[in-house]
């Protein structure tokens, strides 16, 4: 059975985007009455929603959140005239994943699909649930397009190794080997001779030519994880081979030449390590290219129910099932080891439960529930501005580009002065925005 894609929108725009879906192997079903949206929506099969924001006949801020409350997993794509800047945004925060400016070409959308298609397909065994989480799984889609290297922060047990591995998968290199190196695994000569290889006889028990793990990724992915408990010397080091793009390998006199995406990942405040002289400056800003920063499970309270029902079936076989009240603990707790935590309490719980139905005594939860509400609201509110201030600063990209430079054209189109669009591409430069120039 293919995969559907809901339309409503109209005729025109119809019958652009079904070439394209056809090609991309998507069923595209076009429909604007609401019984039987909701009705597909709930389908196993839909997996994309096309909203045209201007021709619905419902409020699309008020159909993302339903449809979404139908099926968590659906990716919505809203179509939005040129003079909905601030619409496009809002959509954004409701949960849509992207938007496209009508009209549009078919080409467009044809990019538009295939990066859902490949967020899709790369999140199958990731939850996302949430709306910090969905916009997480955003920009690291966007990001796996490019081959700029990724900084992944985060606190331990968030996920930054799975983020990667979603990253990799995502990209054009996902044919060619991902690698990862655990950097506070290792004393410093070991780690470096398996980051850059050696040749026979280069130091003590050297018996054999070995390649380094920058060899094994060429033309892939290589994760750096912990990057931070990576000594000094060894940053030196680090730092000239991403800048070169080569390698050397320990007692050898030749260079090879490399073609991999690195992902660093740390669990540590890289700027504190560097005001503390505990990490190159150089490097922390070689590195710092395309920053992600993954949320706490506490932060990210939406997707506790879904990872409860992953683990369980995954330890239990499909055998257990979780109390309200056990799910409610689980819920209203503060998760300070985050998934990995939550991980071990419900494989621990499947253990020791008594019957086939998980309860709050089988729990053994080591501290207790404390309420992190107003934490919570915190973070999703400095998450729902990020998003917004992304959303306008591309669009606002994307019309100096159709305007070919043109400052005044370009304002009108938004409806600002000059002056206010010239601080508003100052403050893109500061976020580190490309503007084209013309």
């Amino acid at each position: 059975m293919k995969p559907v894609i809901l339309h409503i929108a109209s005729e025109d725009c119809s019958r652009t985007c079904y070439s394209v879906a056809k090609d991309e192997g998507y069923e595209l079903v076009h429909t604007n009455d609401l019984a039987k949206l909701i009705t597909k929506a709930r389908e196993p099969s839909t997996s994309i929603v096309v909203v045209d924001a201007s021709y619905s006949a419902i409020d699309p801020l008020k159909l993302i959140p339903m449809l979404l409350s139908c099926n968590s997993t659906l990716q919505i794509v809203c179509l939005v005239d040129a003079s909905q800047s601030k619409l496009s945004s809002l959509c954004l925060e409701a949960g849509a994943i992207d938007y496209l400016i009508v009209p549009f070409l078919s080409e467009q959308f044809r990019k538009c699909l295939r990066h859902i298609t490949s967020l899709i397909n790369g999140t199958k065994d990731m939850i996302a649930t949430a709306h910090a989480s969905r916009c997480l799984l955003q920009m690291a889609n966007r990001v796996a397009c490019t081959d700029a290297t990724v900084l992944l922060l985060g606190a331990s047990g968030t996920g930054k190794e799975k983020l990667a591995r979603f990253i990799h998968s995502a990209s054009d290199r996902k044919n060619e080997n991902y690698v990862a190196v655990n950097c506070a695994a290792l004393p410093e000569q070991m780690l470096e001779g398996i980051l850059f290889g050696h040749n026979k006889g280069a130091f003590t028990g050297a018996i054999s030519n070995q390649i380094g793990k920058f060899e094994a990724a060429n033309g892939g992915t290589l994760l750096l994880d912990e990057i931070s408990e990576m000594p000094l010397a060894l940053q030196a080091k680090l730092l000239r081979v991403i800048q070169e793009r080569e390698v050397e390998r320990l007692g050898s006199n030749s260079l090879i030449k490399l073609d991999v995406r690195i992902i660093a990942a740390s669990n540590r405040d890289l700027k504190e390590l560097v005001q503390n002289g505990e990490f190159r400056e150089d490097l922390y800003y070689r590195l710092n290219v395309l920053p992600l920063t993954m949320p706490s499970l506490a932060e990210r309270r939406d997707d506790i129910l879904p990872l409860i029902d992953f683990f369980i079936n995954r330890y239990g076989n499909g055998h257990f099932t979780i109390s309200e009240a056990a799910a409610a603990v689980l819920t209203q707790y503060n998760w300070p080891g985050n998934i990995r935590e939550l991980e071990n309490v419900i494989q621990r719980a499947v253990v020791l439960a008594r019957g086939s139905e998980i309860q709050t005594s089988d729990l053994n939860l080591p501290v207790e529930i404390t309420p992190t509400i107003e934490k919570v609201a915190g973070f999703c509110a400095a998450k729902l501005k990020e998003s917004k201030q992304e959303a306008e600063y591309e669009y606002i990209r994307e019309l100096l580009v159709r305007f070919k430079g043109k400052r005044t054209d370009t304002a009108k189109a938004l409806g600002m002065t000059t002056r206010a669009l010239r601080y508003k591409i100052a403050a893109m430069k500061e976020h580190g925005i490309e503007i084209p120039a013309y």
